[in-house]
Formats: C-alpha cells, structure tokens, sequence
C-alpha cells in the first residue's frame, strides 16, 4: 500500500479526480437546486423617494441648504 499520492499509479490517481469530479458535481447540483427552491425571488424592484419641501431650523443660525 502507497501512502504518497507522489508515488502512487496511474489508476489511484484516476480514482482521485473521478472522486473529486462527482464531488464537485453533487456540491454544485445541491447549491443550484437549493437557489431555485428558495421562496424568495431575487428580483429587484426600485423603490421612488421623492423630496419633500425644504426644511429650515429654529434653533441655528445656518443658512438653508437646498
């Protein structure tokens, strides 16, 4: 039994990336379907805030900043 990965044979190391290659396509399959199961919609709406009048303070002596 080979305890390096340096040492190892042609068939471990193919064994390795078919492991690592169905990992990563189970990791992304997972995050994909949890995305488009979620109830929340990541649609972005813009919200309109209109200005108001302009407002001056009683207690400073500053100008009015429009």
């Amino acid at each position: 039994m080979n305890h390096s990965i340096y040492s190892a044979d042609r068939m471990t190391h193919l064994k390795v990336v078919v492991v690592a290659l169905i990992a990563g396509i189970f990791v992304a399959g997972v995050g994909i379907s949890s995305r488009m199961n979620s109830d929340q919609g990541y649609t972005q709406t813009a919200r309109v805030i209109k200005a108001g009048a302009p407002v001056t303070t009683a207690t400073s002596n500053s100008s009015m900043v429009r």
